[in-house]
């Protein structure tokens, strides 16, 4: 099972004592903790370009350097640990200070390290423990820990834990995001717009913290986070905090501060790259990192960078060995904040030095070099996704099967990709972008009237009144929180289609693929960025009522039953570990959905999602064309931020252990024309439904 291995570093190993702590998994860790007197530590941070100021101005790091001989004018060695010269004034250096620099160095030759024998990662014999650390904490206000701590070993039920554990926190996440937008537009309309916004992200993240919701508080964990996968994809980076990811809200360098540390010295355990420094390299699997530091508020170098802090953290770590975490941050359209960060797994620091920058002023710069065995980088995978929207056939020259499957029929087009055989299903099938009800489902249901909103509709509307007084979604089209039935306005309704009550209706916004798979046959992935809590499509399909499907299944069962669906929606939302008097909605109620969906013949891009037990994907139930609650629509809406390239799955109320598409079945189990009359004699006999009922049916699926 999985261990957590204590990473404090301590100068002499001849005192040292290492814990290694295991538990079950979702257990808490078994060792007890150092205790510490927790002092602020003051940082110096390299900030963001990208991020909004957060109005706290964060104060200069004390960290002491047990290294003050470090030499600016050459790589950090183990034996470049040098005093510095007098006559050295950091604010005064010009162009040629470096060779000035060395000569002073080399005048002064006493050469020491401080700790030599120091190190930061202790093997530790591998033993039948019991399982992993508690990455989570429900004490209200908990300072970060200052233990340092690495997960190993981690087994596949462990896995699953923590990658449950971290979805349904980001998930909580970007509910309360959502809702604390909502909430801030209501008062702001209250005072005619005289009320500053708020941000979002941090009222979301603020909420989390004092329900004790931050995930890696506990102990501060070294390397991988358990739960977290590369190419997973933030739009704040408040969450990242929230997850422990990177613990700094603006600063590009998360690290223990010397205060906290058994040792005094700071050890570095992430970075964001965003390219906000002018003297950084980002090569992808080579970055040349500048340190923090020195910068004016249009992020250009105005003063010589210091080696403490975090600048101070990151050649500890090179020195003892210690990988950090690399986010990449850059503007992405589209996004909820303009920009996304993604993680892009472990880096090595591999060499540190201090040079003149490009504004002339002394900087430290740091080599990362990309661990191996990692899956590809997160940030080539959203470019790569980019180069296919706009030029498929350059990106990709082989395997696309068709630019577009629906044949125009949607917004965008849908695209085929095949580069495993020669199996071309999809094309077999007709395209069908809404789903197709029987006639008598219009009739028995009734027409309402509408709404009679003229620009878009309000509050008070007829419309906002059948969904209980509220609209489902934002102003941006994001599902608020999961519902039994969501009320859309229809064709009978005055708003125009821009109203924010027809967001299901108006087709694909994103560019999916559908595409083949050793794994689960076929898939579907997005070549966009999806917000959670966005549209992604419906679930088409021919309506079947259940004595119909009776009889076709004695053919061959290629029917989607509705009823069968996990009632996700009900985690979308779900604020009730933030709000304890949380109800999770009931109204608008729908009976027992009792009918089924014929997919043989006609079909669209979402009956080939793939089973999971947790999904990313799920089923909403929208009207908006019919008031017949028995046969609503099947809305698609994304559980989480589903980077692109990431395969989209939903539950279909299936075993664990099933791994196949439920509504994907071999061709040859379509009904032959020859079965046709026997079948139209079957249904005739059924008092239930006209005989035109079914030839609506039959002559819309083609036969």
């Amino acid at each position: 099972m999985g261990s957590a291995i204590d990473l404090f570093l301590y100068p002499d190993h001849s005192t040292a004592t290492i814990t290694t702590v295991s538990g079950s998994a979702g257990g808490g860790i078994g060792g007890p903790s150092t205790a510490t007197t927790l002092k602020t530590p003051k940082v110096e941070p390299k900030l963001e370009p990208l991020d909004e100021p957060l109005g706290v101005s964060p104060e200069p790091d004390n960290s002491r350097n047990p290294n003050p001989h470090f030499s600016p004018s050459a790589p950090l060695t183990d034996s470049n640990f040098t005093v510095a010269p007098p006559g050295f004034v950091e604010n005064n250096v010009h162009s040629g200070f470096n060779a000035e620099l060395a000569s002073n160095i080399e005048e002064n030759d006493e050469l020491q390290v401080i700790y030599p024998d120091a190190l930061a990662i202790v093997p530790v014999p591998e033993e039948d423990q019991l399982s992993t650390v508690e990455c989570s904490s429900r004490r209200k206000s908990q300072q970060r820990s200052a233990e340092l701590v690495r997960v190993m070993n981690l087994q596949i039920e462990d896995e699953r834990y923590f990658r449950d554990l971290v979805r349904k926190t980001r998930m909580l996440y970007d509910s309360l995001w959502v809702y604390t937008m909502v909430e801030d537009e209501k008062r702001r309309s209250y005072t005619n717009g005289r009320m500053p916004r708020t941000r979002g992200d941090l009222k979301a993240a603020t909420m989390m913290k004092d329900s004790g919701l931050w995930l890696n508080r506990e102990k501060r964990i070294v390397g991988a986070i358990p739960g977290i996968h590369v190419g997973d994809v933030f739009f704040f980076r408040m969450e990242l905090c929230v997850l422990g990811i990177h613990g700094q809200a603006q600063a590009g360098i998360d690290f223990l501060s010397s205060s906290h540390s058994s040792n005094g010295e700071p050890i570095a355990t992430s970075v964001i790259v965003s390219g906000g420094y002018e003297d950084d390299e980002d090569g992808g699997d080579v970055i040349v990192y500048t340190g923090h530091g020195g910068q004016d508020k249009h992020g250009k170098q105005v003063v010589h960078q210091k080696l403490d802090g975090g600048n101070l953290g990151m050649e500890r770590s090179k020195h003892h060995g210690i990988e950090v975490r690399v986010v990449r941050g850059f503007k992405y359209k589209g996004s909820a904040s303009e920009k996304v960060y993604v993680y892009d797994g472990l880096y090595k620091i591999v060499d540190a030095w201090f040079e003149v920058g490009k504004s002339g002023f002394g900087v430290y710069k740091f080599k990362l070099v990309r661990m191996e065995g990692q899956p590809e980088l997160g940030s080539a995978i959203l470019k790569f996704a980019e180069n296919i929207r706009t030029s498929p056939l350059e990106a990709r020259p082989s395997g696309y099967v068709s630019l577009d499957i629906s044949s125009n029929k949607e917004n965008v087009p849908v695209f085929l990709f095949n580069d495993i055989d020669s199996n071309y299903e999809p094309l077999s099938y007709e395209y069908l972008v809404k789903t197709i009800f029987p006639p008598f489902v219009y009739h028995l249901g009734g027409i309402d009237g509408g709404c009679d909103c003229v620009s878009g509709c309000s509050s008070d509307c007829v419309c906002a009144k059948k969904n209980g007084g509220e609209f489902a979604y934002d102003m941006n089209g994001l599902l608020l929180r999961g519902k039994p039935l969501i009320f859309e306005c229809g064709p009978h309704c005055s708003c125009p289609p821009r109203c924010c009550n027809r967001i299901s209706q108006k087709g694909l916004r994103n560019r999916f693929e559908v595409f083949r798979s050793m794994e689960t046959g076929w898939g579907v992935r997005s070549l966009d960025l999806i917000q959670a809590g966005s549209f992604i499509c419906e679930y088409t399909g021919v309506v079947l009522t259940r004595e119909q499907a009776q009889v076709f299944t004695m053919n061959g069962d290629s029917l989607v039953y509705p009823n069968r669906f996990g009632e996700r929606w009900a985690e979308w939302g779900d604020l009730s570990q933030v709000f304890p008097h949380y109800v999770r909605p009931s109204y608008p109620s729908v009976p027992p959905l009792n009918f089924a969906m014929d997919v043989s013949r006609m079909r669209n891009v979402a009956c080939y999602m793939s089973h999971s037990s947790c999904p990313n994907v799920f089923v909403q139930l929208v009207l908006f064309d019919h008031s017949n609650v028995a046969f609503p629509h099947l809305m698609l809406f994304a559980m989480e931020d589903i980077p692109p390239m990431r395969e989209l799955s939903l539950d279909y109320g299936a075993a664990d252990e099933w791994t196949e598409k439920l509504a994907i079945y071999p061709a040859t189990h379509s009904i032959p024309r020859c079965v046709i009359k026997t079948i139209i004699g079957a249904i005739l006999q059924l008092s239930f439904l006209r005989a035109s009922h079914l030839i609506f049916l039959v002559v819309d699926k083609g036969f």
